[in-house]
């Protein structure tokens, strides 16, 4: 009888372990999932990493941009994602909508995400659509996004699939520059790849992850990774280009001691560990980085 009695208890332990599991993976599935959607109203709005004034600014959005909020409940701020970025906003600088329909693009943001005919996971699947793929976002529901697909299916996909962003094209040059200059301001950090810090080769393998490209966490990995074509000379750049310099005093030995993104003009925008110790754009038509310019990647 004992026996039985400590192999009833074991399996209550264990399901109560699976319930508390199972919730906490829906408790986390709420939290990535918008709640509403609003619009920015202010010109260069930090979005900063805590809801403080004083708290690192993890990106800045133009005005009238679609953003998905992520919690409403905070006292003067909202929790807002946009683009692969997630921060908090003043609520002084952004109005919710409120009839919920609007005209926004989505990048998708896993693979194999289900489109499906209502804005419920028990309903019929459309189209599944994998990470990097842009669709048009007509709306919010419950959670979900309405979007119309490139060849023209239309339904709705799950809000934490889905990046809110301004880009119509996953791959576009513009798109690549418009998500780069984003970023502007953003501290150096060795070793770091996301918006709350980067260095070189950290600030490109970001940026073109948000457009659905793997790259690796090294300029001369990324030089020599094979993607797209390689020029050489900086008047055949076109914008959206990655950059690549080699400074011998910095390379240790490597084909490359730098990287950026091109973004037109004879400029780059980039992650610096100089003195200005952050996201920039920089001249390539003369001095240091026109000195050491080793070509130029299109992909």
């Amino acid at each position: 009888m004992t026996h039985f009695v400590s192999k009833a208890a074991k399996v209550l332990v264990i399901s109560a372990a699976a319930t508390m599991l199972l919730a906490g993976f829906a408790m986390a599935a709420e939290e990535d999932m918008a709640v509403a959607v609003g619009a920015t109203t202010g010109s260069s709005l930090r979005m900063r990493a805590e809801a403080s004034t004083s708290a690192s600014i993890v990106t800045t959005l133009d005005k009238g941009v679609a953003v998905a909020v992520l919690d409403d409940t905070l006292d003067g701020w909202y929790k807002v994602a946009f683009n692969g970025s997630t921060g908090f906003v003043s609520a002084d600088y952004m109005v919710i909508d409120q009839d919920n329909v609007f005209e926004s693009y989505g990048r998708v943001n896993a693979d194999g995400v289900n489109v499906r005919s209502d804005a419920s996971t028990d309903s019929e699947v459309l189209a599944s659509v994998d990470a990097g793929t842009v669709v048009t976002v007509n709306g919010f529901v419950d959670g979900w996004y309405d979007v119309t697909c490139k060849y023209g299916t239309e339904g709705f996909i799950r809000s934490d699939f889905l990046d809110l962003t301004t880009s119509d094209s996953s791959s576009s040059a513009s798109g690549i520059v418009a998500t780069a200059k984003q970023h502007l301001g953003t501290r150096y950090v060795y070793g770091g790849a996301s918006p709350s810090g980067f260095d070189c080769s950290g600030f490109t393998m970001y940026i073109y992850k948000q457009h659905g490209y793997s790259l690796p966490h090294t300029a001369t990995g990324q030089w020599q990774s094979g993607i797209g074509t390689k020029v050489y000379s900086i008047g055949a750049l076109q914008p959206g280009d990655l950059v690549f310099f080699n400074d011998p005093s910095r390379n240790a030995g490597k084909a490359c001691s730098h990287a950026g993104i091109y973004v037109g003009g004879g400029q780059f925008i980039h992650s610096s560990s100089s003195k200005s110790n952050g996201v920039i754009i920089s001249d390539l038509t003369s001095g240091y980085y026109n000195t050491y310019f080793v070509g130029g990647i299109h992909v």
